[in-house]
């Protein structure tokens, strides 16, 4: 593990009440992610990868045990505080780009800036050095309807890398795009990692990107079943 501890979760479970009973869906997980760390997490649909996930994200609550992101336990923080954590120190990639329609990929990007009260000249020149960088000058002006699925995907990475997250959790995202776009996609995020020092953390079924990380995660019935070092390219 690269670094200090970033992430850290202890013993954490998850259960989901249901008319049948209670489901279990995470069994007692505990990891440590170190700063700079990129790490996979696999393993087959119902695992508990994607609550894992939600999880860290702030977007769910954990049932029990803790879950220390930076020094904070998401259980101690209020709604707001949660909210502020996810504007200002992760960034969500997912399999579906999630873009705002009926907005340029410009003012999309601009977005979380905005709401971090970014004064809107500074946003606007964040958000086109990163779509620049991201070879998007030219769609500036589009709208997601307008853009291939590798350029929407590519919009939805510089969203979630405009406020330098120390955080990125991504959730399939290759898994919507085809073989070529796919790998420019993981080089993108991969190079975040590298060069920016981005925490990477990835959902996937995806072997060959998996194995290109620090380290892979496999989870099987809400457990971590292995921990295996990856090619770290």
């Amino acid at each position: 593990m690269s670094g200090d501890v970033l992430v850290r979760m202890v013993d954490v479970r998850k259960s989901f009440s249901r008319f049948e009973g209670s489901l279990e869906v995470l069994r007692g997980v505990t990891l440590d992610i170190g700063k700079g760390e990129s790490v996979a997490v696999v393993g087959v649909s119902g695992a508990g990868k994607s609550t894992l996930l939600n999880i860290l994200g702030g977007l769910e609550h954990a049932s029990e045990g803790n879950v220390i992101i930076g020094g904070s336990d998401l259980r101690d923080m209020s709604s707001r505080e949660l909210a502020y954590y996810r504007n200002e120190s992760l960034g969500f990639v997912f399999q579906f780009h999630h873009l705002l329609p009926e907005f340029t990929a410009l003012e999309n990007v601009m977005m979380p800036a905005l709401i971090g009260r970014v004064v809107p000249a500074e946003a606007r020149e964040r958000a086109t050095e990163i779509l620049t960088e991201l070879g998007l000058e030219d769609r500036l002006g589009h709208k997601a309807g307008e853009l291939s699925g590798g350029e929407q995907q590519r919009v939805a990475i510089a969203r979630a890398i405009i406020m330098e997250p120390a955080l990125i959790l991504a959730d399939e995202p290759t898994g919507n795009l085809d073989a070529a776009t796919g790998a420019m996609v993981e080089d993108i995020l991969l190079g975040l990692n590298r060069e920016k020092g981005i925490t990477l953390l990835i959902v996937t079924h995806n072997e060959a990107l998996a194995h290109r990380m620090n380290r892979v995660i496999r989870i099987r019935d809400g457990r971590i079943e292995s921990i295996e070092e990856g090619s770290k390219g």
